[in-house]
């Protein structure tokens, strides 16, 4: 073999060996940052549609769920929290394929922060993945050792050396009532069913907040590609 089928054989071995070295990403080929967040339309279920009614925004009104991504062993995975498992890894391609539309794209954008909020993205990380397997917080309380999925999120910014007015994301009083000031029936029902009060006026986030800051930039739609 001579020179330069020597130097094809090997371009074409390294380039085997890096595309196998992550293939988490499937057919989804837009470059992930670890830290950006992931925003999903998780259905038309009824909790789903109850989260979106009370929670729109000017800015956002479909998306009821929110992860991080993160890489591990040169894989993507996205921390979360969710119903029955609780804070969790999942990796990218599942998460991508929970929720699809009548095209099978994932229902799935993506926001990256500002640049001032790097350097805060591995304590971020740790800080998720120091509580996997805690509890989803069903009931979407503040400060009952479990979390909900954008109560992690936050809590990831602020449980580091960041002032109150720093933290990317806000909260504010939660509301599970509908234009008239009465309770949606849905959750009339959730929270009969779990025996406990409507949490009205309770101190939380949810997705569509989240979505709304003006720390981040949405950067991807993976309807769209």
């Amino acid at each position: 073999m001579n020179k330069f089928f020597k130097k094809i054989y090997a371009f074409l071995l390294s380039s085997i060996l890096l595309c196998s070295c992550d293939n988490s990403q499937g057919k989804y080929n837009f470059e992930l940052e670890e830290g950006d967040l992931l925003f999903q339309n998780t259905g038309a279920s009824e909790i789903d549609n109850a989260i979106k009614d009370v929670t729109a925004t000017a800015f956002a009104k479909n998306y009821s769920h929110v992860g991080m991504a993160m890489q591990e062993n040169r894989k993507w995975f996205i921390l979360e929290a969710v119903p029955k498992e609780g804070v969790c890894k999942t990796p990218l391609k599942a998460f991508l394929e929970r929720n699809v539309n009548q095209f099978n794209k994932s229902q799935t954008t993506v926001a990256r922060l500002e640049g001032c909020y790097q350097p805060y993205i591995s304590k971020a990380i740790a800080y998720g993945l120091e509580r996997i397997d805690t509890p989803y917080d069903e009931i979407f309380l503040w400060d009952n050792q479990s979390y909900y999925c954008s109560e992690l999120i936050y809590k990831m910014f602020s449980s580091q050396d960041l002032p109150v007015d720093s933290i990317p994301f806000a909260t504010h009083p939660m509301t599970f009532n509908d234009s008239t000031g009465s309770p949606l029936s849905s959750w009339v029902t959730y929270y009969r069913d779990l025996n406990h009060d409507i949490p009205e006026g309770v101190e939380g986030t949810n997705p569509n907040l989240m979505a709304s800051s003006p720390h981040i930039k949405f950067v991807h739609d993976y309807q769209n590609q």
